[in-house]
């Protein structure tokens, strides 16, 4: 009991790296969507140079592990002269990692998207970023759902990778709670319980997307 009322006392810690875990998760995720969104939009068409070096910055974050992408972009670009804080360095690390991956997630359901939808939008005049932003995107985005849900977990989880770059989040408040009073499982259990809540409430707005997506008919599969 003595060690939940000393967890208790430094509710104020945990509720700071809760805010913050919020904080870098939903901006990063909404980022990574629109990241993710827009590099399927350059990839339509031909393949090209251009194309050919999107492929390739997809490749490489899904091949750096992300703990690297952070460790580089906050203490290996200020030999470059360039300083960015933790915070800043882990949300740009959070964009590009996960928007590769939401890309990836798209492109699996536009190459399945039948062609039908988007001969019909083009014979009806639509040009080609209304195709995309009417037809296409809707589509992809409701059809994936499931898996956009499961990224958006496993990016909430990499922000606890962020407290190595001394982000102020869930786990580095546990950390510093379980050093302090040496109580480890209790502080990290609390940690696991406040990713355990945000978890519960990406998988709650995917469902209710989901119910929404049939409602409106967005389906092909």
């Amino acid at each position: 009991m003595n060690e939940w009322m000393t967890i208790w006392d430094a509710r104020d810690a945990f509720f700071g790296g809760f805010l913050n875990t919020l904080k870098l998760f939903g901006i990063s995720a909404l980022l990574g969507l629109l990241l993710g969104a827009l590099l399927l939009y350059l990839l339509e068409g031909p393949s090209n140079r251009a194309r050919q070096g999107l492929g390739l910055f997809i490749d490489a974050m899904r091949t750096i592990p992300f703990l690297i992408l952070a460790y580089l972009l906050y203490y290996g670009l200020p030999q470059g002269g360039v300083r960015l804080s933790a915070d800043v360095a882990g949300l740009i690390a959070l964009t590009l990692y996960h928007g590769a991956y939401f890309c990836e997630i798209f492109r699996s359901q536009r190459r399945v998207m039948p062609k039908g939808l988007i001969e019909a939008a083009q014979a009806h005049g639509f040009r080609h970023h209304l195709v995309f932003l009417r037809i296409i995107l809707p589509n992809v985005v409701m059809t994936s759902l499931p898996l956009i849900g499961n990224q958006l977990i496993i990016c909430l989880k990499d922000t606890a990778f962020l407290c190595i770059i001394t982000v102020k989040e869930v786990t580095a408040a546990a950390n510093g709670v379980q050093a302090t009073y040496f109580i480890p499982m209790k502080a990290f259990l609390v940690a696991i319980m406040l990713y355990w809540i945000i978890s519960l409430l990406i998988e709650y707005a995917i469902r209710w997307l989901g119910r929404l997506g049939k409602q409106r008919g967005f389906s092909h599969v």
